[in-house]
C-alpha cells in the first residue's frame, strides 16, 4: 500500500477529506521522527512499538582485503509488533 492509497482508505473510514488525513498523517510521522531522533520509543497500542537504538562506533575488518576500518556510530530504528497484531497476522 502506498501513501496515496493509505490516505484514501483513512479518509473513507474517518469520513474526512483527504487533505485533513494527509495533514494528520504528516503530523504523526513528524512526531515519530522527532521522538525516535531523541532515542525515545513510540508505542502504539494494538499495533506495536518503534524503538530507536544508538549503535556505537566499532572496528570492522573487510574480508576481501583484511583491512581494518572504523565504522561510525549511528541510530537505527526497530519495530516490534504488538501481540495483538502478531495474532491477527497468524
Amino acid at each position: 500500500m502506498d501513501n496515496k492509497s493509505l490516505v484514501e482508505t483513512l479518509a473513507k473510514r474517518l469520513n474526512r477529506s483527504q487533505s485533513d488525513v494527509e495533514k494528520l498523517l504528516e503530523a504523526f510521522i513528524s512526531a515519530v521522527k522527532e521522538r525516535c531522533g531523541d532515542l525515545d520509543s513510540v508505542a502504539i497500542p494494538g499495533f506495536g512499538t518503534f524503538e530507536a537504538k544508538k549503535r556505537l562506533e566499532r572496528i570492522s575488518v573487510n574480508p576481501a582485503t583484511g583491512k581494518r576500518m572504523l565504522i561510525p556510530p549511528k541510530i537505527t530504528l526497530s519495530f516490534k509488533p504488538s501481540a495483538l497484531l502478531k495474532n491477527k497476522l497468524r
